[in-house]
């Protein structure tokens, strides 16, 4: 009884004791400290939000978009913030998954660095950036996100502007794409790392990459006082982002569109077809008014991200590697359209321009019979008749009299090369220096070029003539491979006369790119300079006003005098009427527009012809030049040819287009002029209003043109606008 009492005292005394310990506690609170602890928990913070500036669109001559903005609500996490969270933010991560429907371990992988063992999706960018995970939020997801953002800490959504293609795949290549800004590009790109932002996307191949630090912009500030649990409460201080300036090309939409429809016609005549390059050029200034290449594909793919297969994908054989512009970074043998150098050639050389020369059926090059197409005897004719009916045995027979006078084997010390010097000054054999990012030099096989190929594949070629070629199962294909093994072995460093006579009608060796063809046509039918060209035409400041002209550099003239350039000219005019290209172009109306132009065959071993035509019109003052390749496409005039048509028929409005793409048949010589509204007031193009990136039709103030109105990264109304890649080579036959 006594040790009950003595328990229940000793219980009272613990419960008085701890009762007294909250009463002083909550004295404390309550008075001693209460003032200090009211302000902390109606404490604010401030933080500083990086607001990204509006990348400047990229227009066509007229101010049609051919890369606008479409603003979209992003959700981006702070991977740095992340992972110093409890498990490594996992818990956060899984509540994201269910508002957006994704699972855990892949926001993991979007958020992961890309590196050694780690395959896309990934996160390319630097470790410091937000890192976006979902581009096209809706409504509904954002609101989960910011009305619960202690639920999210390290997550945030915005309004941001997201790039936007109205033509598709037409011209992708060309475009370019956006990806995030690497730890490695900031340090090696001047002047990147101190204009950074940390959410900035930075342009990784075509236009996008060329001209992306007058498209970037510059992004602004705004500090926001948010309480303790993250909640925004207000805006202490906001410095507005400087949108990018919009980039104007020279680059026509509906000429763009013609020729990548003819190149899609083109390879679905030509079974084989493996691939396509179309260029339209203004010859008389250099600039580009469509640059088309097939495959191509949709440039949407790097929105949020592309992963490791889709990526190899654009870069597959099997797919026709469409990331690669076969216009710019394909090289392949160019057949008889190269005949305009060696023409020059063999006037350099002192051949008579209106000699008379013999066109049998062969000739002897050497101990080698060297035959004309089918073998046909064409008799005695001139330069003209040489070019319009694609004589070889007359280029054949120059180029080998051209090799023995510099020595043939044994070469003089300062050989002229005159068929290869020539074809240099013609531009071929380096790049054209347009303002691409990539682009091939393609390739003209000298003497010099000789001793340095020998020099890297003589130490193969020796084994290949001890061990043969056991993997090639045609037994007599793999005695000539190992024959000509031999033969590299001893004396692949010698320029043979067979190899003169190939290069005279662009076979063999040389190698060219369509648009350094297409470089080279242009000088020829217009006043004989040789221009870089440019497909940039001018940057303009969101409010309209010119920030500068880009101007298209002239960099060599041909070795050609006017009346010669004119004689060749004249030549090339009959070809579709008279000559190889007659078939293609049947009943074109030549009275109203008349085709100049050449065709070239080039054969590649073990695959079909590769397929030239590089022409100009109207030939009395030509406005456009146009060269159509198409790999393994068979013969100049059954496939090229053709597509050249289909894409001459659209500009004039021939045929089933019954309206022409360009009124007048001229390029648009005056760059649109646009209004500090976005509306487009010099253009042809028809006038509409832009809301969140939506093109709706419409007649704005009677004006024609394009109104474009984006909503910035603050949620506030503003005005604003609206590859590398692997070379594929091919070597003639």
């Amino acid at each position: 009884m006594i040790r009950m009492r003595t328990r229940l005292v000793v219980l009272q005394v613990i419960v008085m004791a701890v009762l007294a310990v909250l009463s002083l506690r909550l004295w404390q609170v309550q008075v001693v400290r209460g003032q200090e602890l009211v302000t902390r928990a109606t404490e604010t913070r401030t933080r500083s939000v990086i607001v990204p500036a509006v990348r400047g669109q990229i227009l066509d001559s007229s101010g049609r978009p051919l890369v606008r903005n479409q603003t979209s609500l992003v959700v981006s996490i702070d991977r740095t913030g992340l992972i110093r969270m409890p498990e490594q933010g996992v818990p956060v991560l899984r509540k994201l998954g269910e508002v957006l429907g994704e699972p855990v371990k892949q926001l993991q992988k979007r958020i992961t660095p890309c590196g050694p063992g780690v395959s896309k999706p990934c996160w390319t960018g630097s470790p410091y950036q937000p890192i976006p995970v979902e581009e096209r939020a809706d409504t509904r997801e954002a609101l989960q996100i910011l009305e619960r953002q202690e639920e999210f800490p390290g997550v945030s959504a915005e309004v941001q502007s997201v790039r936007q293609y109205p033509g598709g795949k037409a011209g992708a290549q060309m475009l370019g794409y956006l990806q995030p800004v690497t730890a490695a590009e900031l340090e090696k790109r001047e002047g990147l790392k101190a204009a950074f932002s940390g959410v900035d996307l930075v342009g990784r191949d075509g236009l996008e990459y060329i001209y992306d630090d007058e498209l970037r912009g510059k992004a602004g500030l705004r500090r926001v006082q948010v309480d303790r649990m993250g909640k925004a409460i207000g805006v202490e201080e906001q410095v507005a982002p400087v949108s990018g300036d919009t980039l104007v090309t020279s680059i026509d939409a509906r000429v763009q569109t013609l020729a990548e429809e003819a190149l899609q016609h083109a390879m679905k005549n030509a079974p084989k077809a493996d691939g396509a390059a179309a260029v339209v050029l203004e010859p008389k200034t250099g600039r580009v008014l469509a640059l088309a290449s097939a495959p191509g594909y949709d440039p949407a793919v790097w929105a949020g991200g592309i992963s490791d297969r889709g990526y190899q994908r654009l870069l597959s054989d099997s797919t026709g590697k469409p990331l690669v512009s076969r216009a710019l970074n394909g090289m392949f043998a160019p057949g008889s359209t190269f005949k305009v150098s060696s023409v020059t050639s063999m006037l350099r050389a002192g051949y008579p321009l209106n000699g008379t020369y013999d066109c049998p059926g062969a000739v002897m090059v050497g101990d080698r019979a060297f035959h004309n197409f089918h073998g046909i005897g064409l008799g005695t004719m001139n330069l003209h008749t040489a070019l319009v009916k694609s004589c070889d045995t007359i280029f054949y027979s120059a180029g080998y009299a051209q090799w023995l006078k510099d020595g043939g084997l044994n070469p003089k010390k300062t050989p002229k090369e005159v068929f290869a010097n020539t074809a240099k000054a013609f531009g071929f054999g380096k790049p054209t220096g347009i303002d691409l990012p990539g682009e091939s030099a393609g390739r003209i096989p000298d003497r010099a070029w000789k001793k340095n190929m020998w020099a890297q594949t003589s130490g193969n070629s020796c084994r290949r003539a001890k061990t043969g070629y056991p993997e090639v199962a045609d037994k007599s294909r793999a005695e000539f491979l190992k024959r000509l093994a031999n033969e590299n072995c001893l004396e692949g460093f010698l320029l043979r006369a067979g190899d003169s006579a190939n290069f005279s009608i662009g076979q063999g060796d040389v190698l060219v790119t369509p648009l350094q063809l297409a470089r080279a046509y242009a000088a020829l039918v217009s006043d004989g300079k040789l221009r870089s060209p440019r497909i940039g035409w001018a940057t303009v400041r969101p409010d309209g006003a010119l920030v500068r002209r880009i101007d298209v550099p002239v960099v060599g003239e041909l070795p050609l005098s006017k009346k010669e350039r004119l004689y060749i000219k004249d030549a090339l005019s009959d070809v579709p009427s008279d000559g190889t290209a007659a078939g293609a172009f049947a009943g074109f109306p030549m009275d109203k527009v008349r085709i100049g132009g050449k065709t070239g065959t080039a054969e590649v071993w073990g695959k079909e012809d590769t397929s030239w035509f590089a022409s100009f019109a109207p030939t009395n003052d030509p406005h456009f030049v146009v060269v159509v390749m198409v790999s393994q496409g068979g013969m100049g005039a059954s496939t090229a040819a053709p597509a050249a048509r289909e894409i001459y028929e659209g500009i004039f409005g021939f045929g089933k287009h019954g309206k022409p793409a360009l009124p007048g048949g001229r390029p648009v010589s005056k760059l649109p002029k646009i209004a500090a509204d976005g509306t487009v007031t010099d253009g042809t193009v028809t006038d509409g209003t832009v809301t969140d990136g939506t093109v709706t039709e419409g007649t704005v103030a009677g004006k024609t043109g394009t109104r474009t109105t984006v909503v910035d990264s603050t949620g506030e109304g503003g005005t604003g606008k609206d590859t590398t890649g692997e070379g594929v080579t091919e070597a003639g036959g």
